[in-house]
């Protein structure tokens, strides 16, 4: 099995922190090399976000990688996180763009994720890994597939160490964007991003959002299994396991996922890859 790591997203209640806890304390018995933390546009949830990094790191004993998004900030603001976080302990930073928030009008000091890349490199030297974002069915923002791929390359070019890539559920999209991305010169690792399906109305919503597709003989299966539970999670599971697996023998170097910080859903698909 090649190395497996996993995405929460900062709780913001008691609740929500004792659901996180459940989840990783099932979760971690996979021994994910390292666990990512997100953050809302516009530092939305920063503070929970350190928080939660802190806790993740310091008490739980993993490796934590906190998401770093430059649109909306200033460079100061920028640098004070990277002080916070080199000194919670961390050793990698998942480098992003983000989106502006709505309502906020100044977009920040650095415009694109290749220019954050820059500033910590500039900064910290390689004390942080540095994983930047890649998008095998193109970013929706983006002019066209080659123009994507540039920008992709900007970031590794500014000294990105690897790259974790949006969800989706076609395996030859992944593989034609490695491919296109070797020939355009880039060697980093490319790690798949792997969506585990919980909500099926919520995964169609999220996919719309950021322009993942959905093949659409899943959307159909699904609609024919209505509202039989058991049979709806077997069959989600088995797709992503099928996935999963396809993208494995065909090379991905690793395998990164989203949890939505639900373990049943994860654990299913990892069970079947054991």
């Amino acid at each position: 099995m090649v190395p497996i790591s996993f995405e929460f997203y900062p709780p913001k209640t008691d609740e929500q922190r004792a659901q996180l806890d459940r989840t990783v304390a099932r979760l971690r018995a996979f021994a994910p090399e390292y666990v990512s933390c997100t953050f809302g546009a516009g530092g939305s949830t920063l503070s929970y976000t350190s928080e939660t990094v802190r806790h993740l790191q310091q008490d739980l004993g993993l490796e934590a990688a906190p998401h770093l998004s430059c649109v909306g900030g200033t460079r100061e603001e920028i640098r004070e996180l990277l002080k916070l976080y080199r000194a919670i302990g961390c050793r990698r930073i998942v480098a992003l763009r983000g989106d502006l928030p709505s309502g906020m009008g100044h977009p920040g000091d650095l415009r694109y994720a290749a220019e954050l890349v820059a500033l910590i490199r500039a900064e910290h030297g390689d004390r942080f890994r540095i994983e930047v974002a890649a998008y095998p069915e193109v970013h929706p923002q983006a002019e066209d597939a080659l123009a994507d791929l540039r920008h992709f390359k900007a970031k590794v070019e500014a000294g990105a160490d690897g790259a974790i890539t949006q969800y989706f559920y076609n395996a030859d999209a992944y593989f034609r964007f490695v491919d296109d991305a070797r020939r355009a010169g880039v060697d980093v690792p490319i790690v798949p991003g792997i969506m585990p399906i919980s909500n099926f109305t919520q995964l169609r919503r999220f996919s719309e959002a950021c322009g993942a597709e959905i093949p659409r003989w899943i959307g159909k299966r699904m609609q024919a299994l209505g509202d039989d539970v058991a049979a709806v999670r077997e069959f989600a599971a088995d797709v992503v396991a099928g996935l999963c697996r396809r993208l494995v023998e065909g090379g991905a170097p690793a395998l990164h996922f989203y949890t939505l910080n639900l373990a049943r859903p994860t654990e299913a698909v990892l069970r079947r890859l054991a």
